[in-house]
């Protein structure tokens, strides 16, 4: 397992503890030296917060441990392709490099409707690798919307 793996799994891992919450499961690990210095998950309806995005909040946890906004030299792991927020807020800290699971073709902001990360015009880019562990991370989120459109009381076939 290589290392974009291994932080992904993390990232997964993190993903997987908003699905126990009903929150759309999306994960984030920050990494700094070979260190998770940031992790979280979607916490949107559990903090009633518009912005409270698996990104979005690593990035504050992060920034609290390095004791300032600039997060240089740091990689997230995220299972889904950052919306346009979120890459904006990759942009503004000054992560280095994004490695993501899964393409959000509704919504993603780092190769699918626009690119933020990689925009020719900002004054900061970032290096995006995409599709590590893919297939866990769309098959996390495919699992989470299908049961909230199942009936009350029809069975999960495994």
């Amino acid at each position: 397992m290589n290392d974009d793996e291994r932080w992904m799994e993390e990232a997964i891992a993190e993903a997987r503890r908003a699905a126990a919450l009903g929150e759309v499961p999306v994960g984030a690990v920050v990494v700094r030296g070979g260190a998770a210095i940031g992790r979280a998950f979607n916490r949107r309806e559990t903090d009633g917060d518009p912005t409270a995005h698996a990104e979005m909040l690593a990035l504050r946890q992060a920034a609290r441990a390095v004791g300032g906004w600039r997060l240089e030299g740091c990689a997230i792991y995220v299972t889904l392709e950052p919306c346009a927020m979120c890459a904006g807020a990759l942009v503004a800290s000054r992560v280095a490099t994004l490695v993501f699971g899964a393409d959000d073709p509704k919504g993603g902001f780092c190769g699918s409707l626009g690119d933020l990360a990689r925009h020719p015009r900002l004054n900061h880019r970032l290096e995006v690798r995409s599709g590590v562990l893919e297939a866990t991370c769309s098959g996390l989120l495919k699992e989470f919307f299908t049961a909230l459109r199942r009936p009350p009381g029809e069975p999960t076939v495994l």
